[in-house]
């Protein structure tokens, strides 16, 4: 059930979260941090219930026999909860620190792997491996640590309940003698008993300290993941099926049309549609990862429905960050993002999301058939409809040729297919929802030149009609875009068609002609 929450938390965390956190690190928490919640609750639970019943019926037991013999007690048990407390606290430190090692490790090892071509091309395996002796060293030292304060806890509370052994019984011998309180030689010895069954359960449990605490270590962890914020969506206008009625407005409809329109719910009870062409404008946006480090500035663009807008520039210049901005995986700083004349932030970002297709230079395939993969994009396409969305992406012809055809397995990292074969059908995967605004970001960087001819050719026919925004590197496939935006340093230096930004021989210019090349 703990996964389950922790997994339904992290669909609903803004990309943020995963952008600071390693797939080795989120793993961590389904795995360690999870097995030591498990171990507290069917070893460490049940111990402390039996713990608890006993030490209570023994308190009261005692109770009845000697008051003053059981204030000595409480008196050492003082003792020993202030022991416990300071020692057992510097392990609970110690084995916090070892959980957090842990998804170090874990993170480390999962990058390695998923990098390990990369490693053994530069010759990088010593480097490798020196990184990860050290933060083992470093899990190594907080697991001593942490067990150290462990175990030393167990003997010193044993030490301390025979210590308190003694001097009951040196008290209710010089009692006993004196009179006071009624005891006898009988009383002491059953006292005597009574004691060690109190403390003993103590000392028991000490020893399953490191249990308690690593669980609790763990259950801080996912506690937190849980507490994390989640994405926050405000946003009350949701995208419908709709279709025209004879006097030309737009009306809502359960069965897809074809047609789209925004249902915008006005403050005085009005409700309004409007069809969704996928105009965008951004007016004068600013926008920072980290609050004070601005990396767009005074943004301005506009793209008319059907219309390519391109954006070229440096590593680092804005690109991504302008089409993330659009997809609301960040929001905004100052400024305005509007969709067919809503400002976006308005509208439900699942709607929002379910409008826009994107086609990323990374292509992200799931453990499945090649028809799941492209139903994806969306899950109550039929079987002509996928076929339909493959043709528009030219990736018909080679799925054919699968073993399987459409049916052919594939892993999730789709390793028996080529790069380009991947992008094909993550391209299919875009069209298969019909959306009305694309973005490709630097869709055809990793493939080669003839592969590039094919899946531009898909790109091509899936961009008819629609509005599209495209990040290349290559400049020869932004030619023909409607207006090409460059950007340095999160601002836009030039902007324009291609034949009016070789006219003016700036930056554009020096790019396409080589005269510099693209960082």
């Amino acid at each position: 059930m703990i996964r389950d929450e922790m997994f339904e938390k992290m669909q609903r965390l803004p990309v943020r979260f995963y952008d600071s956190h390693t797939n080795g690190e989120i793993m961590s928490y389904y795995t360690n941090d999870v097995d030591t919640l498990t171990e507290l609750i069917s070893r460490g639970l049940p111990m402390i219930f039996r713990v608890g019943v006993t030490i209570i019926s023994t308190f009261v037991a005692m109770c009845a026999t000697s008051l003053y013999l059981t204030g000595l007690v409480l008196v050492v048990l003082f003792i020993m909860m202030k022991v416990t407390k300071k020692v057992g606290g510097r392990s609970a430190n110690y084995f916090m620190q070892q959980q957090k090692s842990i998804s170090k490790v874990d993170g480390y090892i999962e990058e390695m792997i998923n990098g390990q071509k990369v490693v053994k091309v530069f010759s990088h395996e010593e480097e490798a491996i020196e990184g990860f002796k050290k933060i083992n060293d470093q899990l190594c030292e907080d697991m001593t640590n942490a067990n150290i304060y462990s175990n030393v806890l167990g003997p010193t509370l044993a030490n301390i309940g025979n210590l308190q052994f003694v001097m009951l019984g040196v008290l209710g011998g010089i009692l006993a003698i004196n009179g006071v309180g009624g005891l006898t030689v009988g009383m002491i010895a059953s006292f005597l008993n009574l004691s060690k069954n109190f403390t003993m359960p103590i000392t028991q449990l000490s020893h399953q300290i490191n249990i308690v605490v690593v669980a609790l270590a763990g259950a801080k962890r996912i506690f937190g993941l849980l507490d994390e914020e989640q994405e926050v969506d405000d946003g009350y206008v949701t995208l419908v099926n709709a279709q025209k009625k004879e006097d030309g407005s737009l009306e809502e409809v359960e069965e897809y049309t074809g047609m789209w329109a925004w249902k915008y719910p006005h403050s005085d009870g009005r409700l309004e549609y409007i069809e969704v062409k996928g105009y965008i404008e951004f007016k004068d946006v600013d926008f920072a990862y980290q609050e004070g480090k601005t990396i767009l500035h005074d943004i301005s663009l506009y793209a008319k429905p059907g219309q390519k807008i391109a954006f070229v520039g440096a590593t680092g210049a804005g690109k991504t960050t302008i089409t993330n901005l659009i997809n609301r995986f960040y929001d905004i700083e100052d400024g305005k993002i509007r969709y067919d004349g809503i400002n976006i932030n308005k509208i439900k970002k699942d709607d929002l999301r379910r409008s826009l297709g994107m086609v990323l230079q990374d292509v992200n395939l799931f453990t499945g058939t090649i028809r799941e993969n492209i139903r994806y994009g969306n899950l109550n396409a039929t079987d002509e409809e996928v076929i339909e969305a493959a043709k528009l992406a030219n990736a018909d012809s080679f799925i054919q040729m699968l073993p399987n055809g459409y049916d052919t397995k594939i892993d999730g990292n789709g390793g028996s297919l080529s790069q380009g074969q991947k992008q094909l059908i993550s391209i299919a995967r875009a069209a298969i929802n019909n959306p009305p605004v694309m973005i490709l970001d630097e869709a055809t960087s990793s493939i080669d030149t003839r592969t590039e001819k094919i899946v531009q050719d898909g790109m091509d026919k899936l961009m008819e009609g629609r509005t599209v925004f495209v990040i290349a590197h290559r400049l020869s496939t932004v030619r023909n875009s409607k207006a090409i935006m460059v950007l340095d340093h999160g601002r836009i230096i030039e902007r324009g068609n291609h034949k009016e930004l070789i006219n003016q021989k700036g930056v554009y210019y020096k790019l396409y002609t080589g005269a510099f090349e693209l960082e």
